[in-house]
C-alpha cells in the first residue's frame, strides 16, 4: 500500500485536495472532497474528469442512492479537516482506468469504533476489487492509533457482501441495527486480530 507522498504526488494536486490517496496492486483509492462529493450529485462528467477515469456508464453503484450521496456531501461539508479520509473514498482501476465504486466510513473513530462500507458497480463485482479496496481501507483505519475495531453490518441475504467481510478477517457478531425496517447482521475486526492477520 502506498500513500501519495510516496507516488511523488504533492497534496495540493487538485484531485487529492485532502492528500489522502491508497494504491493496492490492481486499485487507487482516493479520499473523498468536498469538490469530488458536489461532482458526483451534479456533474458526473466532472466527476470523471477529476478522478481521470472514463465517464462510467451508469451510477452510482448498487445500494447507494441520492440519500447516501448527500449525507456524504454533508458530512464533508462539517467535518473537521482531521477528519479527512473517515468518508466516502472513490475506487478506481488503475490500468485500464476506470471508475468501479465506492468504500470508506461512516465517519470518524468514535469509542475506538470506525464503521466501514463498500459497494462496486455490478460490471466490476466478481473481480476481487472489493476485498481489495476493503483491505487496504482497513489497514489505513488501523493506522490510526484511536481505532480498536472495524466494524460493518450487512443485511443477512447478501452473500457477496458478507464474502467480502469475511476475506478480509471480520468475524460475525451477532444482529446489527434496523435499517429500512430490515435486520441487519454485525461483523467486527478488533485490531489484536487485525495484527495477528498480517504477514
Amino acid at each position: 500500500m502506498l500513500f501519495c507522498g510516496e507516488l511523488g504526488i504533492s497534496p495540493s494536486h487538485p484531485l487529492i485536495m485532502n492528500g489522502l490517496r491508497l494504491t493496492t496492486s490492481r486499485l487507487e483509492l482516493v479520499a473523498g472532497t468536498i469538490a469530488l462529493a458536489k461532482a458526483e450529485i451534479n456533474d458526473m462528467p466532472a466527476l470523471a474528469r477529476m478522478l481521470d477515469v472514463p465517464l462510467p456508464t451508469h451510477w452510482p453503484p448498487p445500494l447507494n442512492d441520492e440519500h447516501s450521496q448527500k449525507f456524504f456531501l454533508d458530512s464533508l461539508l462539517n467535518a473537521a479537516p482531521s477528519h479527512a479520509g473517515w468518508y466516502l473514498w472513490y475506487c478506481l482501476l488503475r490500468e485500464p482506468r476506470a471508475l468501479l465504486g465506492g468504500a470508506g466510513f461512516k465517519g470518524p473513530p468514535a469509542n475506538g469504533l470506525v464503521e466501514i462500507g463498500y459497494s462496486m458497480l455490478e460490471e466490476h463485482q466478481r473481480n476481487g476489487y472489493c476485498t481489495e479496496a476493503v483491505h487496504a481501507q482497513i489497514g489505513w483505519a488501523f493506522e490510526h492509533p484511536e481505532v480498536n475495531m472495524v466494524i460493518a453490518h450487512t443485511l443477512p441475504g447478501l452473500a457477496p457482501s458478507i464474502r467480502v467481510m469475511e476475506k478480509c478477517g471480520l468475524v460475525f457478531a451477532g444482529n446489527g441495527p434496523l435499517e429500512d425496517g430490515m435486520q441487519t447482521v454485525r461483523y467486527e475486526l478488533p485490531r489484536e486480530k487485525f495484527q495477528q492477520l498480517r504477514p
